[in-house]
């Protein structure tokens, strides 16, 4: 090289940086020649001590994870069924709705309400509940199925739940089925 060409040399930055890291590499290899082999082994075995409980930390969780998952499966493995019992839970509320309407089928409303009530108590033992819903509850799309609306009878009604179509249940914790309502307008 010329003395022009050293007076305007231009560094890399590139380069000093892997000379410095590599200067620090250096330094640390020999940090670790100069501990005995008693620290260096001290060293490892708290490193290991850390692998090993992170290690059996993470189980743990797993172990926490997979039995709220099978608790939840055991809750919620019935709802197939269930989900297919709920027409018919329908069918009987609208059975005897309409046979009370008739006077003379007594004898007929007993055998069927005997019938309803101990299938709704079979499907209570399951799990199952009814979300309760009320005529002028305020509607919430999160909760319940705006199945129409109509103009609001009186204005404390506007935006409230004016008629039930639909029962809604829940299994456990879980929803299966949201009330069908219509509100007012």
């Amino acid at each position: 090289m010329s003395k022009k060409d050293k007076n305007n040399k231009v560094e890399d930055p590139q380069v000093e940086d892997q000379a410095t890291s590599t200067a620090e590499g250096d330094v640390e290899t020999q940090q670790e020649e100069l501990k005995s082999p008693e620290e260096q082994l001290q060293d490892q075995l708290v490193a290991e001590k850390d692998k090993f409980m992170r290690l059996f930390a993470e189980f743990e969780n797993y172990k926490k994870r997979t039995t709220k998952e099978r608790i939840e499966l055991f809750k919620t493995a019935s709802q197939d069924v269930v989900v297919a019992m709920l027409p018919i839970l329908d069918d009987f509320e609208r059975a005897l709705s309409h046979i009370e309407d008739d006077k003379e089928a007594e004898e007929l409303r007993k055998g069927v309400l005997l019938i309803y009530n101990k299938l709704q108590n079979t499907l209570e033992q399951k799990g199952l509940s009814v979300i309760e819903v009320r005529q002028g509850d305020v509607f919430n799309a999160d909760n319940h199925e705006a199945v129409t609306q109509i103009p609001a009878p009186t204005d404390d009604l506007k935006g409230k739940i004016i008629d039930v179509i639909e029962r809604g249940y829940k299994l456990g914790e879980k929803v299966i089925r949201f009330p069908k309502v219509v509100i007012g307008q």
